[in-house]
C-alpha cells in the first residue's frame, strides 16, 4: 500500500526523528519536566475492571511501537459487535450475531500490526484451551475470542507486528487490580489527526474509565484510539489532539480544513490505516441483541469525541459485554448511553495519557492548543 511521509519509518530515520525533537527542544528552553511529558495527565476516573469478572492484559513490543490488549472473562460473558468504519479487520463477529448459536465469549482481544495482528487471537485461545475455558464440543474446549485491529504498521519496521506470542503474553500479564494507560498495548502504535498526511499526526494510546451509576449498576469502557481525525473533549469540545499546523504547535482543525474544501491527503483518506477500537462493559446481565445494542450505542461516543469519524479510512469497531455480576437488569437504554459516556471519556484518556515518540508529539507535548 503507497503511502507517503515515512510509512517505511525505518530506525534510521527513528533516530533522526530523535535527534531533531531533542534538538527542538533544548533551542526551547524545555526540558523533559517542563515539556509536559512528566506532568501527571488530568484522567477520568475509573477502569473497565470496575465492571468485575474480567481481567486486562498488555503485551507491548519493545522493538517498535505496537502491540495488543486482552480482555479475559474468567466465567465468560455475553457479547455483541457494531461496525461503523468502512475498513474494518476482525475475527469471529459473525458469532456475535444474537441469531447464531455460541451464547458466550472468553476473551476480547484488540490488536495493533493491521490484519497481521489477528493471529495474536491464536496464543489468547491456546492460554484459553491450557485453562480449561471454552465452548464444549465433546471431549474438546473451543475458547471464543473475537477480535479487532487498528493500522500502525507506519512506525517502526512494519514486519514486526503482534503474533500468538503476543497474545498469550498478554493473556499471562492479565490483571484484575489495574490497567496501564497512554502507549501500551493496542495503543502502543496509535497516532491520530492524519487526513492532511502523516508529518502532522500526533500519538495517541489506550485508555480506560468507568462510570457507577446508582448503587450497583457500573459500565467501563476501554479503547485503542488511531483515528483519521482529531480527538476532542467530551465536555468542552477542545481538540486536544489532531492534525497539526506546519509550525507542529499549533492544530489545523479537519473537520473546519475540509469545509473550507482543502484537498485530504489521498494515501490517508482512502488508505483504511486508521481504527478505533474498543470494548464497553457492563456488570448488568444482557441478551446478546441487548449487547449488539449497547454496542450501536456506544459508537455516540465516538462521535463525540472525533471528528470526523466512522470515515472510508477507518475501521471504527466497539464490542460491548456483560458480566452479570450483579444480578440487574437495568434498562438498555441507560446501559447504552452510560457506555457512549464511558467510551467518550476513554477515548479523552486515551490522549491525554499518550506520551509523544520522535515525530509524532502528545498531547501533553502541545503548550498552544486551539
Amino acid at each position: 500500500m503507497a503511502m507517503e511521509d515515512g510509512l517505511a519509518f525505518g530506525r534510521r530515520k527513528f533516530l533522526e526523528a530523535a535527534a531533531s525533537m531533542a534538538a527542538a527542544n533544548a533551542a526551547q528552553g524545555q526540558d523533559h519536566e517542563t515539556n509536559g511529558q512528566d506532568r501527571k495527565p488530568e484522567l477520568f476516573p475509573g477502569s473497565i475492571l470496575e465492571a468485575g469478572g474480567l481481567r486486562v492484559g498488555h503485551f507491548t513490543d519493545s522493538r517498535r511501537p505496537t502491540g495488543c490488549t486482552v480482555v479475559l472473562f474468567d466465567r465468560g460473558a455475553v457479547a455483541g459487535v457494531d461496525v461503523r468504519g468502512s475498513a474494518p479487520g476482525t475475527r469471529e463477529t459473525d458469532l456475535l450475531n444474537p441469531i447464531n448459536t455460541v451464547q458466550r465469549v472468553n476473551a476480547i482481544l484488540l490488536s495493533g500490526g493491521s490484519a497481521f495482528g489477528l493471529d495474536a487471537a491464536t496464543g489468547v485461545m491456546q492460554y484459553l484451551e491450557e485453562h480449561g475455558q471454552g465452548y464444549r464440543v465433546g471431549t474438546n474446549v473451543v475458547p471464543i475470542v473475537p477480535a479487532a485491529i487498528l493500522f500502525d504498521l507506519n512506525l517502526g519496521d512494519g514486519k514486526i507486528r503482534p503474533d500468538r506470542h503476543s497474545g498469550y503474553a498478554a493473556c499471562q500479564a492479565a490483571s484484575d487490580s489495574h490497567v496501564p494507560q497512554g502507549n501500551v498495548g493496542a495503543g502502543a502504535g496509535a497516532t491520530v489527526g492524519k487526513f492532511f498526511g502523516l508529518k502532522n499526526a500526533m500519538k495517541s494510546g489506550l485508555g480506560t474509565a468507568s462510570i457507577r451509576v446508582g448503587s450497583e449498576l457500573i459500565v467501563g469502557a476501554i479503547v485503542a484510539v488511531n483515528a483519521a481525525g482529531d480527538v476532542r473533549d467530551c465536555r468542552t469540545g477542545r481538540i486536544l489532539a489532531g492534525a497539526r499546523k506546519p509550525d507542529g504547535r499549533r492544530f489545523l482543525n479537519s473537520m473546519e480544513q475540509i469545509l473550507r474544501g482543502e484537498t485530504l491527503n489521498r494515501g490517508q483518506a482512502h488508505s483504511g490505516a486508521h481504527t478505533t477500537i474498543g470494548i464497553v462493559v457492563t456488570n448488568a446481565t444482557l441478551t446478546k441483541t441487548e449487547a449488539s445494542k449497547i454496542a450501536q450505542m456506544a459508537h455516540d461516543g465516538l462521535a463525540r469525541t472525533i471528528n470526523p469519524v466512522h470515515t472510508a479510512a477507518d475501521g471504527d469497531t466497539v464490542f460491548a459485554a456483560a458480566t452479570g455480576t450483579v444480578n440487574i437488569r437495568a434498562d438498555i437504554t441507560t446501559i447504552g448511553s452510560v457506555g457512549a459516556e464511558a467510551m467518550a471519556r476513554a477515548i479523552n484518556n486515551a490522549v491525554r495519557s499518550a506520551t509523544g515518540i520522535p515525530g509524532y508529539p502528545s498531547s501533553r507535548d502541545l503548550a498552544d492548543r486551539s
